[in-house]
């Protein structure tokens, strides 16, 4: 009546109950999760009992009955929905993709590229825990899940790390829904952490290079906006219009999209430096009559900027560095700071960040810093001066006869207060003085390996 199914996935064995076709020739599968083989024949007999139990119309045994009490809910909701058990009143159980649509489709509140992130998160979750029940889903399970995103899809530390914090906040929820009553996903590390390895510094002179590669003043516009003015590549570039650019003063106004829920909107207001002036100006020129957006190309949902910039930086006869616009970011805000004199609460106003981050995310330790610290001292002229130093500081004669030279002290050991205990050479010495096997310093020879 009904079979026993092993199989072998990414989070370990697993095991299935099928059962024997019906009046459709169907026959269904019944998930038993991560048990053991015993577990799977126990399952195995009380579910065929049931079975005969619906086909006969006869009262469940008791020890049946027992075993239905004592199983999960996502189990029983299975065997409810095949009709082997009745349904609980006013019990609804959903598998973990269910429950995640079901979450994201409440939250019209969030922005579509937040939503973008979700629903990549919901992938990876429907793919890994297929038809998996959400109260199934245990401690050892939710750590699978991080093995499966490293090893198989092959994601970096910061971004698994997303996916896990996504993912505990869908159960998060479900159990405010009173799903569930505990968050397999909790207790494992979310929080970001900088990545040293992926820093780079994207020099002036390198800089110069790509914005002569550059096809066309909208792409000097976008690459300057990102290395100059430290614009976050794409959302706060393709957001930026020409009614925000003030020439007069020299600055221009920043919508970003990231960070529109603070008190400020969102909103900030940033220098139009030297390097910048030229570029807005050219791009203007060059707008057609009543063109809104500074960078009309950047809206374009076919152009992909990351591949583009790419091709003009190779262009440039250089090769990609790891974060092409972070990068820029980074570079410009440790720029400024040196800028500004270390004026941390201008700068971040001006990148939109805060200092935390600034410092974590941002801010670099460049060859340069190194080089001018090796240069840089609080002391006037100090090389010279600890050289003049080292020269005239009297080094002792090597002729001249040490403090008490003349007297040759006849027991340097000690040999004679020890004598009072142990002669020199006797047992005592060798076995407690000297443990490791030594004789006695007075007598060692100068020679250790003889």
């Amino acid at each position: 009546m009904a079979s026993i199914i092993r199989t072998q996935t990414i989070a370990g064995v697993r095991y299935l109950i099928q059962l024997s076709p019906g009046e459709n020739a169907a026959r269904p599968k019944i998930s038993m999760g991560r048990i053991t083989k015993r577990q799977a024949e126990t399952a195995k007999v009380n579910i065929e009992s049931l079975v005969k139990c619906k086909d006969t119309g006869s009262v469940m045994p008791p020890v049946v009955q027992e075993w239905v009490n004592g199983i999960s809910d996502g189990l029983r909701g299975r065997l409810e929905a095949l009709g082997l058990v009745a349904r609980r009143a006013n019990l609804k159980t959903y598998t973990v993709d269910e429950w995640v649509q079901r979450y994201i489709k409440s939250r019209p509140d969030v922005k579509e590229i937040t939503k973008g992130k979700w629903e990549n998160a919901a992938n990876k979750l429907a793919i890994f825990f297929k038809g998996q029940y959400i109260d199934d889903v245990t401690i050892q399970q939710a750590k699978d899940f991080r093995v499966y995103l490293k090893s198989e899809c092959e994601l970096q530390e910061n971004t698994l790390r997303r996916l896990i914090g996504l993912s505990r906040q869908f159960f998060n929820s479900a159990i405010e829904a009173s799903l569930i009553t505990k968050n397999p996903f909790m207790g494992q590390s979310v929080a970001v952490r900088a990545n040293p390895a992926r820093f780079f510094y994207v020099t002036q002179e390198m800089a110069l290079k790509v914005l002569t590669a550059c096809p066309d003043s909208q792409w000097r516009l976008i690459f300057g906006l990102a290395r100059w003015g430290g614009l976050r590549c794409p959302s706060e570039i393709i957001r930026l219009k020409w009614q925000d650019i003030d020439f007069e003063h020299n600055q221009f106004r920043v919508h970003a999209l990231k960070t529109e829920h603070h008190a400020d909107s969102g909103i900030r207001t940033v220098p139009m430096f030297p390097e910048l002036k030229p570029l807005f100006q050219d791009a203007f020129d060059e707008a057609p009559e009543g063109a809104v957006y500074c960078v009309p190309r950047s809206m374009d949902k076919g152009v992909n900027l990351r591949t583009q910039m790419e091709r003009i930086i190779r262009r440039a006869g250089l090769d990609p560095w790891p974060k092409l616009f972070q990068n820029c970011r980074s570079t410009r805000e440790t720029e400024l700071f040196k800028m500004t004199g270390g004026n941390v609460k201008a700068v971040c106003s001006w990148i939109g960040n805060s200092p935390e981050v600034a410092m974590q995310h941002y801010a670099q330790v460049t060859e340069a810093d190194l080089q001018e610290a090796a240069k840089t001292s609080l002391l006037a002229d100090a090389e010279k001066k600890v050289q003049d130093t080292v020269q005239t500081v009297p080094e002792p004669s090597r002729t001249e006869p040490q403090e008490d030279e003349g007297e040759i002290d006849a027991n340097p050991c000690g040999c004679g207060e020890l004598r009072e205990l142990a002669g020199c050479g006797n047992s005592l010495q060798n076995k407690e003085l000297y443990p490791q096997g030594d004789s006695n310093p007075c007598y060692r020879d100068e020679n250790p390996a003889s």
